[in-house]
């Protein structure tokens, strides 16, 4: 039986682009590991720290995930067989975890949304992705409060010794 890790339980050695925003926008429900199909020129500039996966989102189509959007620049020495930056990239997963999203994102109205690309200990470029529900605008306001709070909290601790 396959089990998605943890969000903690990842080992991660270099991050290389972080969705920041994604955990204020999404209530995340649960946590993926995937890996990524990538060209040599691709995973020469994620090596170097470039790519951006603010504005993107992952997709099902049949058997297959998809990432879409994500943004990885050309590489700087790359020939004419350099790749195209914001082609969509297949993400590899297990049948079962597919199948799980896919009726999450089809039932329950969930979306896929990348938190962070990655390379793991063997040197691989993975995806941590996470299903997500959109929050409403009262949910963030009380996720900024509770924030806050804690920061307060931690301050008057600190202070109070």
């Amino acid at each position: 039986m396959v089990r998605p890790q943890r969000a903690g339980s990842f080992s991660k050695v270099k991050t290389v682009a972080e969705n920041r925003k994604a955990r204020y926008e999404y209530a995340i429900e649960d946590v993926f590991e995937a890996g990524i199909a990538l060209t040599g020129t691709e995973v020469k500039s994620l090596r170097f720290g470039e790519g951006t996966i603010a504005e993107s989102y992952a997709e099902v189509n049949g058997e297959e995930v998809w990432l879409i959007n994500a943004n990885i620049p050309e590489f700087s020495h790359g020939n004419r067989f350099n790749h195209e930056p914001r082609r969509p990239r297949k993400l590899l997963l297990h049948s079962r975890e597919i199948a799980k999203l896919h009726g999450a994102v089809s039932r329950q109205g969930m979306t896929l949304v990348p938190l962070s690309i990655y390379f793991n200990e063997r040197g691989r470029a993975k995806v941590e992705l996470a299903l997500a529900k959109g929050k409403k605008l009262h949910d963030k306001r009380a996720t900024e409060r509770d924030r806050d709070w804690k920061r307060d909290q931690a301050r008057i601790l600190r202070d109070r010794g």
